[in-house]
């Protein structure tokens, strides 16, 4: 059996990738994805909206993304490939739906990671030293390419260690905050004060949601890498349900932290809410705070471009964008035209600018995914695949939907034209992308593609 696990995976559409994940190293992925560098700045905004409690928009947060995540193990378990949502759409609804799904997902990694590189060169790099943003973004993105091209292992190996980094800086906020209460500073009353002056109790809870579920956003990239996971039935349910549960934690005891140690409405007003901790509290070095969060920009910025390439190739496979797209390295395995365009494309929105304008899309666009995925879930129990996978109970998929529903009614009209625009593109493509898959497949007189030979290949 272990040589089996230690095999690439066999696929019937294309190359495969090599399997190298093992479960700590997958746990670690996911947790080094969710606890991004959001975290950093979430608090505040979340405080603005719900109040003093900021550990209760956390907490509902976490339960929220936990029911998608559940959506998500049972399909990763079932179908172990990368593509992630794009090839779980495509299999329940098709290849137009499927190409929405992934072009909504390489849409929000691709804006995530060039905003990631702009903040990596500018605020938070000028702690330390001031250089020109555009040509450090390039760099930044650059050297991230080489790293993700260089192997799945060193990428997830360079992640533990900035996971550790992150981790260890929100430990020392949490400690930070119970010195404050232990020398009589802090103020624990703020923690049960939900609710603002212009929005009632339940309306500040699900606003501060919507933010509080941007700081989960992350676990869904990890199905992109099922197919480098040795053991993935088995690998991914742990891997997934315990990092959500430990960063859920680790944000929770953030978020009680910041709250009682600082006023609610210096910690609203903040652009680094984590720093007004170390402030108050005092004896912690601000540029340490600097250099931790540097780590966590990068880390979050490696991981999504992991995600993004390893999506970009799977939809090639599948027939859903070029084929030159699915070409990996002979040595190393890794997608490199994959990590090629995206990361060209991140350096083009990291140059122009304009990612501030499509960055408050994001959660609804993986919203949209989201959707898709739950209810693929339900679509796909007729299927049987791989043997022995993990089913997540019907209520958790049909919740998990609700939610996604929920949640994007508390997101604004201005918001929702960007998120229509980027819908409207990606329809235009998809419904071009089956122009080209008809016209091929009355060439070759077959009337079959990557989907029906996938289909084809089921167990």
């Amino acid at each position: 059996m272990s040589t089996v696990k230690e095999q690439p995976a066999s696929t019937a559409s294309g190359p495969a990738l090599k399997r190298a994940l093992t479960t700590p190293l997958l746990y670690f992925f996911v947790l080094g994805d969710v606890l991004g560098a959001g975290v950093y700045v979430l608090v505040g905004q979340i405080a603005a909206d719900a109040g003093g409690a900021v550990w209760v928009p956390l907490l509902v947060a976490l339960l929220l993304a936990l029911l998608t995540a559940a959506s998500y193990a049972e399909l990763a378990t079932k179908y172990p490939r990368a593509g992630g949502a794009a090839h779980y759409a495509t299999r329940a609804f098709g290849p137009f739906a499927g190409f929405v799904a992934g072009f909504c997902m390489l849409a929000a990694g691709v804006v995530s990671v060039a905003a990631l590189a702009r903040g990596f060169a500018g605020d938070y790099l000028s702690v330390f030293v001031t250089l020109p943003v555009a040509p450090v973004a390039v760099g930044f993105l650059l050297l991230l390419a080489l790293v993700n091209a260089r192997g799945i292992r060193e990428s997830t190996r360079a992640n533990v260690l900035a996971t550790v980094v992150e981790v260890a800086g929100l430990a020392v906020i949490v400690v930070l905050g119970a010195w404050l209460l232990l020398r009589g500073d802090g103020d624990p009353g703020r923690l049960t004060r939900l609710g603002t002056p212009e929005k009632g109790a339940m309306a500040a809870v699900l606003s501060g949601s919507v933010l509080a579920y941007y700081s989960f956003v992350g676990f869904e990239t990890s199905v992109n890498v099922a197919e480098e996971t040795r053991d993935p039935r088995r690998s991914y349910p742990r891997a997934l349900f315990g990092a959500l549960v430990t960063a859920g934690a680790v944000y929770v005891l953030v978020g009680v932290a910041a709250s009682a140690a600082v006023p609610t409405e210096r910690l609203a007003a903040s652009s680094g809410p984590l720093l007004e901790v170390v402030e108050e509290a005092g004896g912690v070095p601000p540029r340490l705070f600097g250099a931790v969060a540097l780590v966590a920009v990068a880390n979050g910025a490696l991981l999504t471009g992991i995600m993004s390439s390893r999506l970009a190739f799977g939809m090639a496979r599948d027939g859903l964008l070029p084929a030159a797209l699915a070409k990996v390295l002979p040595a190393r395995r890794t997608p490199w035209a994959a990590i090629a365009v995206t990361t060209a494309a991140a350096m083009l929105l990291a140059l122009t600018g304009g990612v501030a304008t499509l960055a408050s899309t994001l959660v609804l666009l993986l919203l949209v995914v989201f959707l898709l995925v739950n209810v693929a879930v339900l679509v796909l129990r007729r299927d049987g695949g791989a043997a022995g996978h993990f089913r997540a109970p019907t209520v958790l998929p049909v919740l998990g939907a609700a939610s996604c529903v929920l949640l994007a009614t508390q997101i604004e009209g201005r918001v929702w034209g960007r998120g229509l625009a980027v819908l409207g593109v990606g329809a235009v493509l998809a419904a071009l992308a089956a122009v080209r898959r008809a016209r091929a497949a009355g060439a070759d007189g077959t009337g079959s593609g990557p989907a029906a030979d996938d289909t084809a290949g089921r167990g």
